[in-house]
């Protein structure tokens, strides 16, 4: 469209030139500058605009752990728990992997979700036959350190003591089943101060 104006600049200013003799030639190469111009300015906006849709398209598949400030993401619609009330963690075999899902309204499974240091956190499975194992590796934010492994029969207290943010492992398992293991997730915790 803005190609069709340009060229309709052009084409007026030839009409003029025809019957006017030389001085309207200078328009022609005044409108045909301009038109340049202008199509040089929308293609660049349109690069840039480009760009910067796929630089956020990026910035979102980033874990929430490796941004400058993470604790900047808790709010109290993805905050678990208190001081004065335990935070319960439901951990279930999904098809293809383990969810993990904070005791929170509306929650999904294995959405980043925040804990204040010194809350109880329960970690259980609401199916009978399930059993988990949350790993932090060399680094848990829990007491008692070191994995976590429970099931549907055995949920597990921990205490939330070390603030930061922490990427964990979670598996999930039916017993009594060959294929019983599901494959692992990678969920995110921020634990507050």
């Amino acid at each position: 469209m803005f190609a069709c104006r340009c060229g309709n600049l052009v084409a007026k200013s030839v009409s003029v030139t025809k019957s006017a003799g030389a001085r309207p030639m200078v328009m022609i190469v005044r409108s045909q500058q301009q038109c340049s111009f202008w199509s040089a300015s929308l293609l660049l906006s349109c690069i840039v605009l480009l760009n910067c849709s796929t630089a956020q398209a990026q910035k979102k598949g980033k874990y929430a752990c490796d941004e400058n400030q993470p604790e900047t993401l808790c709010n109290p619609g993805n905050t678990c728990g208190s001081a004065s009330s335990q935070c319960t963690i439901d951990i279930r075999r999904g098809g293809d992997s383990a969810n993990v899902k904070p005791g929170i309204a509306d929650a999904k499974n294995n959405q980043l979700f925040c804990v204040k240091a010194g809350t109880t956190v329960v970690w259980k499975s609401s199916n009978k036959n399930n059993g988990f194992m949350i790993s932090f590796g060399a680094d848990s934010p829990f007491e008692p350190d070191g994995p976590i492994m429970g099931g549907g029969k055995k949920p597990v207290t921990t205490k939330a003591v070390t603030p930061g943010c922490y990427k964990y492992d979670a598996g999930a398992f039916r017993s009594g089943t060959v294929k019983g293991m599901s494959g692992g997730s990678s969920p995110e915790v921020v634990i507050l101060p």
